[in-house]
Formats: structure tokens, sequence, C-alpha cells
């Protein structure tokens, strides 16, 4: 597994090796649509109870590379 940021993973065997978040099977691919048509992060959150704050913004700092 390649850690690429503290919360945000790389690992082969894991959603075709897309990044994920804290190696969960939620990509960072995922959250990204959700913000793009307008989740909110406490929509998302709701969905996704094992995600935290940190985890959205590190999704959206991720982005930027």
């Amino acid at each position: 597994m390649e850690y690429l940021t503290e919360r945000i993973t790389i690992d082969e065997n894991l959603c075709n090796g897309k990044p994920t978040i804290r190696g969960k099977r939620i990509t960072v691919q995922t959250i990204l649509e959700f913000l793009s048509v307008g989740e909110s992060e406490e929509e998302i959150l709701r969905q996704y109870p094992s995600l935290e704050v940190e985890d959205i913004k590190a999704c959206l700092e991720f982005e930027k590379f």
C-alpha cells in the first residue's frame, strides 16, 4: 500500500488501484463526484459514516495534484 498523504492511499488490490480514503473501499473519485454535483460535506458524512471531515478535505487537496 502506498500512502500519498496521511489519508489517501493506493493499494493495487483495492478498488483496482484507484486512490482511496485510508484504505477503505471509498475512492477519492467518488467523493469528488459527490461534491461536484453539489452534495454537502454533511450529506457525504451521513452517507459514509466511517469518513471524517478531514478525509473530504484530503480529497480536495489531492485533486489539486
